[in-house]
């Protein structure tokens, strides 16, 4: 039977993942997590550990890494805590992985903000079109990004994680919405049912050039919703980067500071 995870950053992520059709290899001390269908995929081909590593274990690390994803060319550790305490962060920081402590947040129920656009509707993707509209959106979204993918690579990543998302929904595990101007989405999440009541969002994005029109908030509130009635979901998780401003939103819309999500990661190295 599958460990599950502490932390519910973690916990979540499993069990979308597995619904994307991944795998989990559980070892002494740590999770080998593939993804063979989006080899690209950093955060579906990565180890997670189930304790804090200790000074003097990064070469352990990096070896069982290597062992379990020896066609990666990137690097991605997971550490199954709740805290974002690190004793050997500054180890593992000094040979190039970027630490991250990404903020948990939950709530029962979301609230509206502020009234939606009267030209925008919000509603579940429903055609091959709106699929398409999801990946421009993101690819948008990427390529206003300061520190972007390189857009094929991307391009491919995203094309992958889209379709077994899709799937996912398709198969009654949850749904991707968007909010459109017409035939254009503007804004696009999903929600996605991660067992016992809970359930996770994922990829909440708005349109560099459709930003500050309350979009990603309705839609937000409008998918909670759905959840609630659609997945009997009792708790709503949804995990933010603290120095970015979505974090903010979350929390107008009701969620909370829960837990802190910690993990490492070294991109590939780009090819001269």
């Amino acid at each position: 039977m599958p460990r599950t995870p502490r932390s519910l950053g973690y916990q979540t992520d499993l069990a979308l993942l597995r619904l994307e059709g991944s795998q989990t290899d559980e070892r002494e001390g740590y999770t080998v997590v593939r993804t063979p269908g989006n080899p690209t995929f950093w955060w579906g081909n990565f180890l997670l550990l189930h304790e804090p590593p200790e000074p003097g274990s990064l070469e352990t690390w990096l070896a069982q890494f290597r062992e379990a994803h020896p066609q990666a060319a990137h690097l991605a550790l997971g550490v199954d805590a709740r805290d974002g305490r690190l004793e050997a962060g500054s180890e593992f920081e000094a040979a190039g992985l970027q630490p991250f402590r990404n903020t948990v947040l939950t709530t029962e129920r979301t609230t509206p903000i502020r009234p939606l656009p009267p030209e925008i509707t919000l509603r579940p993707l429903a055609s091959e079109a709106d699929w398409k509209e999801t990946l421009a959106l993101r690819l948008a979204v990427n390529a206003a990004d300061p520190e972007r993918h390189e857009e094929t690579s991307y391009r491919a990543f995203t094309g992958r994680k889209l379709a077994a998302l899709r799937a996912a929904g398709e198969a009654g595990h949850g749904a991707y919405f968007g909010a459109f101007e017409g035939k254009k989405m503007l804004s696009g999440l999903g929600v996605y049912n991660a067992g016992g009541g809970v359930t996770r969002y994922q990829n909440v994005e708005t349109h560099p050039d459709a930003r500050g029109r309350g979009l990603a908030g309705n839609l937000v509130h409008h998918a909670g919703e759905w959840a609630r009635e659609n997945l009997s979901a009792r708790t709503l998780v949804i995990v933010a980067d603290p120095e970015y401003h979505a974090q903010r939103l979350y929390e107008r819309v009701g969620f909370r500071p829960t837990e802190v999500q910690l993990g490492f990661e070294r991109p590939p190295t780009p090819r001269p």
